[in-house]
């Protein structure tokens, strides 16, 4: 029945005579008319809400910090992590415990880290009902260094994934912890280490979510790239000071492509990219360039994109200036960062944009050094 039938009923405007059997029904044909027609509107919405909730996952679709605890043989995980075994664990948050097994992952991290980054591995039977609902393995950003200053590495680091997600859509997501170690190692059973952690999307849920797939190739042709996101990524990682990315396959990688994956959608390929310690935003301790680039500290800006053409280039350009003040607001709401820290990290954004202000003379500068 289509929306037109949706009448009023009558009215029965005197109420000083009975009302006859007839108008009683139709007034109650006209009643159900309307409520038929009511949830004809409704319902479709409704379910449409339903399907969407069922088919997302809740763990990277909120921005509040989850305070965790990991408890497990920290020490022996750590003494063993160039052995990549996994340790059993026990993961709690949100009143829930989760029996997770845990191994370090990471390549030059683990080299340079005391604390290295770490894989979590879930039991779908654990994770049913709860934040975690649908995960299986997701990767864990930790502090690097036992020193609080180390802190504020990963701190920025996740500012530099949300940063993305503020330009693009097909970007990873990342949700923050706040993290309580025990180490139940009989030699460290005293020890408890709290900081700030981050977990990174899988691929799997990011090509779910953006209607694509893993892309495991070991080289891109740059035509085969969606334009839009490639100029995305160039702008993007100008803005944060990285030039440790590449649209090729690094010596030690095992595809393509270095710090970034590639996700096909439709005839698309889209170069997602990850990994930021070694950008000038994060400036890590440990963090120094390439030998082979003319600069000498990660915090110097090199534009590293491909060549593109013009309009392109300035679109994406115009993406991130429009997007300034959701950056630098997100950089103000970040937990856990000293007020010195957060400074320095506004202010090397700022520079950006007022760069950006002289449009003309920063497209110039890109096209000249473009690759």
């Amino acid at each position: 029945m289509g929306a037109g039938n949706c009448a009023r009923a009558d009215r029965w405007d005197s109420l000083d005579e009975p009302v006859p059997r007839s108008v009683f029904t139709k007034v109650k044909l006209r009643l159900t008319t309307a409520i038929s027609c009511l949830m004809k509107k409704i319902f479709p919405l409704a379910l449409l809400c339903v399907v969407a909730q069922a088919g997302a996952l809740p763990l990277f679709n909120d921005n509040a910090v989850i305070d965790v605890e990991l408890i497990g043989p920290i020490g022996s995980l750590i003494k063993n992590k160039n052995k990549h075994t996994e340790l059993p664990f026990v993961l709690k948050a949100n009143g829930v415990d989760y029996d997770v097994q845990v191994r370090v992952r990471g390549k030059s991290r683990l080299r340079v880290c005391e604390f290295p980054p770490l894989r979590f591995n879930f039991s779908n039977r654990d994770t049913e009902q709860t934040v975690f609902a649908g995960q299986d393995k997701l990767k864990l950003v930790t502090h690097c260094r036992k020193r609080t200053v180390a802190e504020a590495d990963a701190l920025q680091e996740f500012a530099a994934y949300r940063i993305f997600n503020l330009i693009s859509d097909i970007g990873y997501k990342v949700r923050l912890l706040h993290i309580t170690y025990r180490d139940t190692d009989e030699h460290l059973k005293d020890e408890v280490l709290v900081r700030y952690g981050f977990l990174i999307e899988s691929q799997t849920e990011l090509a779910e979510r953006v209607g694509g797939h893993p892309a495991k190739v070991t080289g891109v042709s740059l035509r085969s790239l969606d334009d839009d996101q490639a100029a995305a990524v160039y702008i993007f990682q100008y803005l944060i000071g990285n030039t440790d990315w590449s649209m090729a396959k690094a010596d030690d990688d095992d595809v393509c492509c270095h710090n970034g994956d590639i996700f096909e959608i439709e005839s698309k390929r889209f170069y997602v990219p990850y990994d930021f310690d070694l950008a000038g935003l994060v400036n890590a301790k440990y963090a120094y360039p390439d030998p082979a680039l003319p600069i000498r500290k990660v915090t110097q800006r090199m534009y590293r994109g491909y060549c593109t053409s013009r309009d392109t280039l300035q679109s994406a350009l115009g993406i991130v200036r429009t997007r300034k003040a959701d950056i630098l607001g997100l950089l103000s709401e970040i937990p856990g960062l000293q007020d010195d820290e957060r400074a320095k990290s506004i202010d090397y954004l700022n520079h950006f944009f007022t760069r950006s202000e002289d449009e003309e003379k920063l497209l110039q500068s890109f096209e000249r050094r473009c690759l």
